[in-house]
């Protein structure tokens, strides 16, 4: 896929658009999960799903948060995943136990 050419700024125009720039960082970027940070959880976990809520010590293919993308007033850190397989990461996502499990791991934190 190829990125769009931004156009160039008419001269009149030019530093109009300056104080406009976004400074604060969107819930989606304080989500991301930098490869620093997915690396720490790596090793913490030993690349086994932390949680074994649904499985018995099963490789870890996800990162599960712990505390929710929109609850987030930073960037994500280690402390706020968890390794996860899917089954484990689906039962904390989906369920109303596994949303109150989760929450034990937060408060716990």
């Amino acid at each position: 896929m190829r990125k769009k050419q931004k156009k160039p700024v008419m001269p009149w125009r030019d530093g109009i658009l300056d104080h406009h720039k976004r400074v604060k960082l969107t819930q989606r970027q304080m989500g991301d999960i930098s490869p620093n940070v997915r690396k720490q959880v790596r090793e913490r976990s030993g690349g086994i799903c932390e949680l074994q809520i649904r499985c018995n010590g099963s490789p870890a293919v996800q990162q599960a948060h712990i505390t929710g993308r929109k609850q987030l007033t930073h960037k994500t850190t280690a402390d706020d995943l968890r390794d996860a397989c899917i089954a484990c990461h689906r039962y904390i996502d989906e369920t109303p136990e596994g949303i109150r499990y989760k929450r034990t791991l937060k408060e716990a934190n």
